[in-house]
């Protein structure tokens, strides 16, 4: 892959500067925003709610998000709960066949329309999710061979839909059923302020036009335009976009960001590309920041790039040599022009970044003026792991040795805190309790508080200013899992993910 460094050092022409007009807009924007419309909240999955939340202390309404999940464990992931401006909730469920998505008021829970879809998820370890998004008064909603199906007035019962395919409608048309067994998207999909959509694919194997897996762009006006993995590094072995890693634009939307992998476990880039071509800006080489090892692209994860207000990058990866990091993966850290790397956190594998302004954390003396939400998992019998299971903020900036492979330097902890429960599964390590389960957990400015989903089947408020969990919800009895979001809807409303059902939770 040395080769491919050097092609990238030659293609490194962006300037580090970034128009910080137009970051403010975008900010503003963002802040503008009501209900939750994306995967990690907005095109950067900063998670950061627009909204205070209400007081977890009921469960308005709940809905199975997957229709048959077998007991014991829950090794599927789901799509993140959408809330519009008027405060209807799109979810995504899984029907063991396929997927529809659901349109529920966000007071009732009551079911306002129903969509099926033929969309069906790539393989993976654990099983991928499907994950609308909202947009210009539309839902986009995944489809069967790389399609979209647009659903206009998502707050009524009734509303056109229509198929749109970024290879040309027509092609589809032509050989559906071929599309359909060939071709499928394989992340979140993304939507810029503009109405345009970005998303990556999987083709598995020949088509009349010669598609190969890449990424996608639909403009507002349905026009289409890819890029094959292969190509864009010009390195054949990244041959997909990694499974279920959202794209994340840049705050003025002039770049995507997401990651480019081999099958399964491999090794990977992170790439960007102009938003408005598709043509590659720049790629870095994913390495394990203590071994200098490829660090490893799993298919099991769900992790996306987070963009912070100063443009700067973070993706989550495994650590290589695996386990030597107790499966806790890092979280890597690169500025906008992926030409410089930066400090890593010490937790990544299968997490997506909240951004929390400084100001929310009273203690913080530092200079950073964001700083970062992670899952800090340790998982017992994983290496030295002793089950001391933790979420974090840390600050991007600043460095401490690593708590697992020191002295590697990694993001410093602000502020840490342990999970509460027991976990039986291990009584050998006396201090081990149940983990915690989210890929992004949603930040409230309003209230100061981050909402965190855990497999002992609870759902906590973190208080930034107090480091205390000061509301706790019972949603089940625990179960294992795979990661899961929490949301914060347009009436203030939490929702998270328990044991494959969505729970709506407010005063």
């Amino acid at each position: 892959m040395h080769a491919r460094h050097l092609l990238r050092i030659a293609a490194a022409t962006v300037t580090t500067l970034f128009c910080f007009v137009a970051i403010s807009l975008a900010q503003n924007s963002q802040q503008a925003q009501k209900g939750w419309p994306s995967y990690g909240h907005d095109p950067q999955h900063t998670a950061v709610s627009a909204r205070g939340s209400q007081s977890i202390a009921k469960i308005h309404w709940s809905t199975p998000v997957e229709t048959d999940a077998p007991g014991g464990g829950v090794f599927s992931h789901f799509g993140s709960p959408l809330v519009t401006a008027a405060n209807t909730t799109i979810i995504s469920v899984d029907v063991g066949s396929g997927f529809r998505v659901d349109a529920r008021n966000g007071q009732t829970g009551s079911l306002v329309w129903s969509q099926n879809t033929d969309y069906i998820a790539p393989g993976a370890d654990f099983a991928p999710g499907m994950y609308p998004v909202l947009d210009h008064n539309r839902v986009v909603i995944p489809a069967g061979g790389g399609t979209i199906l647009v659903r206009g007035t998502p707050d009524q019962p009734t509303g056109s839909v229509s198929r749109v395919a970024f290879y040309g409608i027509d092609n589809y048309n032509q050989n559906p059923g071929l599309y359909n067994q060939r071709v499928q998207i394989s992340t979140p999909i993304t939507a810029d302020s503009q109405g345009n959509i970005y998303f990556g694919f999987i083709v598995s194997g020949p088509t009349p036009i010669n598609l190969q897996s890449g990424i996608a762009r639909i403009s507002i006006t349905k026009q289409g335009t890819w890029i094959s993995a292969a190509s864009a590094t010009n390195d054949p072995s990244l041959s997909q976009p990694a499974i279920s890693c959202g794209p994340a634009l840049s705050p003025d939307e002039s770049t995507v960001y997401i990651a480019l992998t081999d099958p399964d476990f491999g090794s990977g880039d992170l790439v960007s590309f102009d938003s408005q071509t598709l043509a590659t800006k720049n790629y870095v080489e994913l390495k394990d920041p203590s071994s200098g090892e490829d660090a490893i692209i799993y298919d099991a994860s769900s992790a996306s790039p987070t963009v912070g207000p100063d443009g700067d990058v973070y993706y989550g990866v495994l650590e290589n040599p695996f386990p030597d990091h107790n499966d806790r993966g890092w979280l890597l850290h690169f500025d906008a022009t992926l030409t410089q790397s930066k400090i890593p956190g010490s937790f990544g594998w299968d997490d997506t970044a909240s951004i929390v302004d400084a100001s929310l954390v009273s203690s913080y003396q530092g200079t950073s003026k964001y700083l970062l939400m992670s899952k800090y998992n340790n998982y017992a019998g994983i290496g030295s792991g002793d089950g001391v299971n933790k979420i974090a903020v840390l600050d991007p900036n600043d460095t401490e040795p690593d708590p697992i492979l020191p002295p590697t330097p990694v993001m410093k902890e602000i502020l840490t805190i342990k999970g509460v429960t027991r976990d039986p599964n291990f009584p050998q390590y006396p201090h081990a309790v149940r983990e915690w389960c989210i890929n992004t957990a949603a930040v409230d400015p309003v209230t100061k508080t981050i909402l965190a989903n855990s497999e002992d089947g609870k759902l906590y408020r973190w208080d930034l200013t107090t480091n205390t969990f000061t509301q706790r919800i019972t949603l089940s009895s625990g179960v294992g899992e795979a990661y899961t979001p929490t949301v914060i809807g347009t009436d203030g409303t939490v929702y998270g993910i328990n044991d494959a059902v969505l729970f709506a939770l407010g005063k």
